[in-house]
């Protein structure tokens, strides 16, 4: 009854978007209040990212179902477009919307208390989040990141569309490949999240997702060129992977800092912090790329010589690229913020790091054949920590131990032929030889490969029962033989060694003191293939020990160094056994 398009059916679009904002405002204020005070602390993670991965994988299956069906209505009935949606939407509503509150209707609930004393007033229900000066530091994060998430956002359709100049099919692509990616691990920052808190899982995840807005600047030099594809299908992947972590620990967080009992004000107010970022996100980035849409930034080397003159472009941005870089920056302040908020049973950045691609190694190997991914699997994950680019150390760690993957695999295709070490050890020799023809920086990174072969080939005591000894003298005589072949220092490589060693049988449940022990044991017995004399040999690689038990705790420290030799500690350890 309305004509379409026309200014009536926008404005009761409008309406009913409002009317429903009300409603939903409503539903999600009870609904978080009831699921935090339902669901045990302990698995919160996992059951909000798992609840997130079947949303979105319904969300990606019926958005597909849909797409193809106004594809086929616009052939059906020409003219009569909206017609179609019309359809879909109550079709929606009748068999995906109204069943919802009757499977929530059939969860058990326990019996509610009514609560002591006279019934509280108004302002004393809903100041307690603003006088709490913890949840007021999570209020201003969640209000800051919705605004610098959703100034950017909501243009990426956009910019391909028009500023790329990329089919809508192939759009459409992008969008369910960082679907699918989100929904690949989600399934994994949930369990994470429970191990090492909320707000870790949080910041690494934000800090990809601000590398990502920031990788969108490169599509463009200053025009669409040959990297924009691949760049595209690396940048929707990160997205997905990082939107799964920000996205699920956002909602999440809230529920784990609101007491337990009086969670609806806490909740409410946290509901109203994002939403007002998220509301007003897009209208300052619609501004702002008003604003900078007639304005360029260049940087352009030149060379002017009397018969011509170069140019070569190294940096441009314009229109929307002005909107990323402020959304960058906006969101590093924002992710800084989580510092001072604190969170019980909360871990560090840094020990997140180091646990985020033992879960994740499955996860990433079907995306191997994705265009563009190949280059992770031969990156050293040390160098990472030195880059100050935020983002980076999450956007490569998530494959980077793949080198401990492939020497894992040697030592049990190894073990399945024939149980020597010798046999064990050339397996290791060949993984590493192979890697160095691609790895450029061989020599400077030795240390770092070294520890991550010898690391995997002690997780092959998972899958075999070789013991300890043979694992720790097969890893280190893979390591001495592979020195001939490669570009590695051999004093790095037998440090790693003996670094990835004791990681490796520390992460397995394996006795990390003996495997030390044997370590050393090795480094004697391969020390002329090295080029070293047996005490330097046993010493680099009793100082690789020694520095992965430091990493452990002290304790873990005592136990590595009781168990080797006196004569071959380091000045300052063996001082302190006298």
């Amino acid at each position: 009854f309305l004509d379409v398009p026309g200014s009536s059916a926008v404005l009761m679009l409008l309406v009913t978007l409002a009317v429903r904002g009300v409603f939903v405002s409503i539903t999600n204020c009870a609904w978080n209040g009831w699921i935090r005070d339902l669901v045990p602390q302990q698995i919160l993670g996992r059951f909000f990212a798992r609840r997130q991965m079947w949303v979105n994988l319904a969300a990606m299956t019926f958005g597909l179902l849909a797409a193809f069906f106004v594809n086929y209505w616009e052939g059906y009935a020409p003219g009569n477009e909206a017609l179609g949606f019309t359809i879909l939407l109550v079709l929606g509503a009748i068999f995906l919307g109204l069943p919802g509150p009757l499977f929530i209707s059939m969860v058990p609930e326990p019996l509610m208390q009514e609560a002591p004393g006279p019934k509280p007033s108004l302002p004393s229900t809903i100041s307690p989040p603003f006088r709490d000066a913890n949840y007021r530091r999570l209020l201003w994060f969640l209000f800051l990141w919705g605004l610098a998430l959703n100034m950017s956002t909501p243009f990426f359709v956009v910019y391909m569309l028009q500023r790329l100049g990329l089919p809508l099919p192939m759009v459409i692509g992008f969008s369910i490949l960082s679907q699918a990616s989100n929904i690949l691990f989600l399934r994994l920052w949930g369990p994470l999240s429970d191990r090492f808190g909320i707000k870790a899982i949080l910041s690494v995840s934000a800090s990809l997702y601000l590398l990502v807005v920031l990788g969108w600047t490169f599509t463009t030099m200053p025009e669409r060129y040959s990297l924009t594809i691949p760049l595209l299908v690396v940048l929707h992947v990160f997205a997905g992977i990082a939107a799964g972590g920000a996205g699920f620990t956002t909602s999440t967080i809230g529920l784990k800092l609101a007491p337990k009992g009086k969670a609806t004000a806490y909740l409410a107010a946290a509901g109203l912090a994002t939403s007002l970022g998220a509301g007003l996100g897009p209208l300052l980035g619609g501004y702002l790329g008003g604003f900078f849409g007639s304005r360029q930034l260049s940087l352009v080397f030149s060379w002017v010589d009397p018969i011509r003159s170069v140019q070569l472009p190294t940096f441009n941005i314009l229109g929307f690229d002005f909107l990323f870089c402020i959304t960058f920056i906006l969101g590093l302040a924002t992710v800084s913020m989580l510092v001072s908020l604190r969170e019980e049973g909360e871990a560090s950045r840094e020990i997140v790091m180091d646990a985020l691609l033992a879960p994740m190694r499955d996860a990433v190997r079907p995306m191997s054949s994705v265009p563009g991914l190949s280059f992770l699997s031969q990156f050293p994950y040390g160098i990472l920590r030195r880059v100050p680019i935020p983002g980076l150390d999450v956007a490569l760690g998530v494959t980077a131990y793949q080198l401990a993957d492939i020497a894992r695999a040697a030592t049990v295709a190894a073990v399945q032929t024939q149980r020597g070490v010798a046999r064990i050890a050339r397996a290791l020799e060949k993984a590493l030889t192979g890697v160095s023809g691609t790895a450029k920086d061989m020599q400077i990174h030795s240390g770092e490969v070294a520890r991550q072969t010898a690391r995997g080939a002690m997780h092959a005591g998972e899958a075999t029962d070789l013991d300890v000894g043979r694992l720790a003298h097969s890893a280190v005589l893979g390591v001495a033989r592979s020195l001939g072949r490669t570009r590695m220092d051999p004093r790095d490589a037998l440090r790693g060694a003996g670094y990835g060693i004791v990681q490796g049988a520390r992460e397995t449940g394996v006795d990390y003191a003996e495997a030390a022990a044997k370590a050393v044991e090795a480094a004697r017995k391969v020390a002329e293939q090295a080029g070293l004399s047996q005490e330097q040999a046993a010493v680099y690689v009793a100082k690789g020990a020694l520095d992965a038990a430091a990493a452990m705790g002290a304790e873990a420290l005592a136990q590595v160094e009781a168990s080797l030799p006196e004569d071959i500690l380091p000045l300052d350890f063996s001082e302190r056994r006298t």
